[in-house]
């Protein structure tokens, strides 16, 4: 199987790997129908993929929503196929939907809303056959928009005339605040736990509507044109005062001192995209924002799934914009309650309300909160209505959650500390989202074959072309870094690396555009006098070393000069890095006295491979000395003689949070750590001569110890690697494609060059078919993914190096730190196989 995506969330748990486009569920169906999965014999005559999908937490999860693009599938939203979808469980249909996840108008996914226990692994088969029956849903979402026809406007009320369900509306000028012509007052949204309503004036409001059943219940509200719902009902009521402020969970814009609600705009639209039994959603374009002397057009989706209180936000901007701001209302008498902020800046956490806030009685107790990653916040502040978290900028984009708990709804929260639990749980689950290993019909006929060395190079040019396509020219200087969310950097991950395997893969197989590929990208960092735009050289970050060795290419390529002055400045900066007292390279200046595995492979090829071109004599000699020598310090600082393998860092002060106090170590053996020094070892050996025979033994010898060490821990069942590499099946462990092409790319590479012995060629075909097997996707347009990459990991400013820390970074596809490996490893199993 290969893992296609594997974590990133629609509220509740969905990973929206590939969002491709949408078409809305319509329906205005209200009935409560039945819940349970219908059982029936099946036999799957149109299956399009299996996937099987694993609890990554220690609690249970209700109705988890899985998201399955079908541009993973291999179909479009216009095949027949989509009419028939279904998610099997050995032969009981589950519950699905089709779905519209980026409100475009067009559907793009299949949804599954799925119970587990804790750490439970279910398989699913996803089909296409006309002939299974879909399971018989309650309906548990909805999402809707009703105004008035038959009347007349009198200035700006709206007067007689009855309700209609609309799919989408744009206000007349005359529309604003009580003018009692869109029920409620704006769109609606809501699950079985809770509804909202979001205000279409001036007001941006975002309001709660809480709920004493689990049916739905917004087509029942306001239907007397207004005031009803602020009575208690059967139903529920309004429970939330919102005047001024942001709401529940509502967006502005922060001006220093206060927030500048979304009020001065040209026109809004509000549409309906999904309304569905398990998804439902709504998106309001804000056309014309006046804020912050300029015009801005705001796109917002809300969306929402079965069983959840969280409404998921996405916020997308035509331009930059600073100073975006979320936040809460605040009411006398709350506390205000804050997530962990000691985490990853890719984990999610929240700022809460909680207090005697609701509108429906004076000891009524309501909890709201925001729900943001970690590193999206810049600040976290108040003004006079608000509690307001001021978010960076991403290119204009941001999505976040909000979420309200009365204690009135069924099987309420009731008390401040079962509330902070519930989220602490929620961000839990966004955090650690299910781990999906799924293998398409389509990509499993693509690999029925056992590689060869056509094959190989087949399978390295299509996701190098892919990523061609894609993203990777993006990375220019001034261009963008798409899971960063920021503007280029001269770092080392595309600059560097996945330039480096287009290069190698030119050499066997040339390309006009894999060589005009490193000028367009890398040769934008450098100016004419050989300055390198955004180079910090005072960081002293061994990571943005790596991009040198492209530079260096350029140089021998062109022989212009400002090439040659940026490897040079690059050599030179490399003299005064700080070092541990053995002679180690920081990591970098903000983390002093460290050494990371990384880093060995980040500094370590281009100091050998500047000093074999550009330096000669004892000069050259000391510098492949200096270089073999973190190899060895890395070894006795960080090899455990026990299990052979190697921790992620150490500290030689031992201050690190992160590093135990008797060695100074990290705790846990990361597999892409031991993977950056495996690939650096065969990586220097290109550059020191064969009259360097004392250090070449050195690093052969290593070679050889680390082929068998990391051996012992391969998956038998798939003849990859796991994420921490010895403690395969833990809880939210899973086989991790970077590591595992770093380790398939040392072994083929080793056998190729000599440095590994014989017996280790059956070992690199394992792993590269296994690697092909397990990680890739082809789509229908003849695209191929590397998928369920670890996206970063590193130590301190909130990783704290443990198991846990591990399985909360985020997972993705199609990540230079991934597709670098994969690519060079198809490039040598060529050559392998050509012999």
């Amino acid at each position: 199987m290969s893992v296609l995506f594997k974590s990133r969330v629609i509220y509740g748990g969905i990973f929206l790997a590939a969002l491709t486009g949408c078409s809305p569920e319509k329906t205005d169906e209200q009935q409560a129908t039945a819940t349970t999965p219908v059982a029936q014999p099946v036999t799957v005559n149109h299956q399009l993929a299996t996937a099987e999908i694993t609890n990554a937490n220690n609690f249970a999860l209700q109705q988890e929503a899985i998201y399955f693009p079908f541009y993973d599938l291999g179909i479009t939203a216009d095949n027949a196929a989509v009419n028939h979808l279904n998610i099997l469980a050995g032969n009981v249909a589950q519950p699905s939907q089709t779905v519209d996840t980026d409100g475009d108008g067009t559907l793009d996914g299949l949804l599954l809303a799925a119970d587990f226990n804790p750490a439970e692994i279910k398989s699913f088969t996803i089909s296409s056959d006309p002939v299974i029956a879909k399971p018989a849903l309650r309906k548990q979402t909805q999402a809707e928009i009703s105004i008035k026809e038959g009347g007349e406007w009198k200035g700006k009320e709206y007067i007689g005339g009855t309700f209609k369900n609309v799919q989408s509306v744009t206000p007349p000028p005359q529309y604003t605040d009580h003018s009692y012509w869109i029920r409620y007052e704006g769109p609606g949204i809501e699950s079985d736990k809770v509804a909202y309503r979001v205000y279409l004036d001036w007001r941006n409001g975002f309001d709660i509507f809480g709920k004493k059943t689990s049916d739905v219940v917004l087509q029942k509200v306001g239907l007397d044109g207004y005031d009803s719902y602020h009575l208690n009902a059967d139903w529920g009521v309004d429970v939330l005062k919102v005047g001024k402020s942001l709401g529940m969970g509502g967006f502005g814009f922060w001006n220093g001192k206060s927030v500048d609600l979304v009020s001065l705009v040209d026109t809004r639209d509000a549409i309906i995209t999904n309304n569905g039994n398990l998804y439902s959603g709504f998106k309001i374009n804000y056309n014309g924002w006046q804020i912050n002397n300029q015009k801005v057009d705001l796109g917002a989706h809300f969306s929402m799934n079965a069983g959840s209180r969280l409404v998921n936000v996405k916020l997308k901007s035509s331009q930059q914009l600073p100073n975006l701001a979320i936040g809460l209302v605040k009411h006398k008498g709350t506390t205000l309650i804050e997530g962990n902020q000691n985490i990853s800046g890719y984990a999610w956490t929240y700022v809460a309300s909680w207090g005697k806030q609701s509108l429906s009685g004076e000891n009524d107790h309501l909890g709201m909160a925001v729900i943001f990653r970690r590193d999206d916040r810049a600040e976290q502040t108040t003004d006079e209505n608000s509690y307001v978290s001021v978010m960076k900028d991403k290119g204009g984009e941001l999505e976040y959650y909000f979420l309200a708990a009365w204690e009135h709804e069924l099987d309420g929260i009731k008390t401040e500390a079962d509330f902070k639990a519930y989220l602490d749980r929620e961000v839990g689950r966004l955090t650690k989202a299910p781990r999906v290993r799924f293998e398409s019909t389509l990509s499993a006929d693509a690999k029925k074959n056992p590689v060869d060395a056509e094959a190989a190079l087949k399978w390295a040019k299509g996701l190098a072309d892919s990523e061609l396509e894609r993203k990777t020219l993006n990375y220019h200087y001034q261009g963008w870094d798409e899971y960063r969310k920021r503007p280029g950097k001269f770092e080392y991950d595309v600059v560097g690396m996945q330039i480096h395997a287009l290069q190698e893969l030119d050499s066997i197989s040339p390309n006009p555009a894999y060589q005009k590929a490193l000028e367009t990208v890398t040769g934008s960092y450098i100016r004419d006098d050989g300055h390198i735009h955004t180079f910090e050289p005072d960081l002293f970050s061994i990571d943005l070393t790596k991009p040198g060795q492209m530079v260096i290419l350029l140089e021998q390529r062109t022989k212009q000069e400002k090439y040659r002055k940026a490897v040079d400045f690059l050599r030179e900066n490399l003299k005064r890095h700080p070092r541990t007292s053995e002679g180690a390279f920081w990591h970098r200046a903000t983390y002093p006295n460290q050494l990371w595995l990384d880093g060995v492979y980040m500094g370590m090829p281009f100091l050998a491979q500047y000093a074999s071109l550009y330096e000669t004599g004892e000069q050259q000699h000391e510098s492949f000395k200096e270089a073999v020598h973190e190899f060895v310090i890395a070894r006795n600082q960080l090899r455990d003689p026990q299990t052979g393998l190697y921790f992620h860092a150490w500290d030689e002060s031992k201050q690190a949070l992160w590093a135990d106090k008797e060695h100074g170590r990290a705790s846990q053996f990361w597999a892409r750590g031991i993977g950056w020094y495996a690939m650096a070892l065969v990586d220097v050996l290109d550059f020191i001569p064969e009259s360097e025979t004392e250090l070449r033994k050195t690093l052969i010898d290593i070679s050889v110890e680390l082929a068998a060490d990391i051996l012992r821990y391969q998956d038998a069942e798939t003849s990859t690697w796991w994420q921490i590499i010895d403690k395969p099946g833990a809880i939210a462990n899973y086989r991790e494609s970077t590591a595992s092409a770093m380790f398939t790319y040392f072994y083929i590479k080793g056998v190729n060059k000599g440095y590994l012995p014989e017996f280790y060629r059956d070992v690199a075909i394992k792993s590269y078919q296994g690697m092909i097997n397990e990680f890739v996707t082809v789509h229908a347009d003849g695209k191929v993914s590397m998928n369920d990459q670890c996206l970063v990991a590193g130590l301190g400013f909130g990783r704290d190096g443990s198991y846990d820390y591990y399985m909360t970074e985020r997972i993705v596809s199609n990540d230079a730190k991934g597709n670098t490996p994969f690519i060079l490893a198809g490039v040598e199993m060529y050559k392998l196989l050509k012999k």
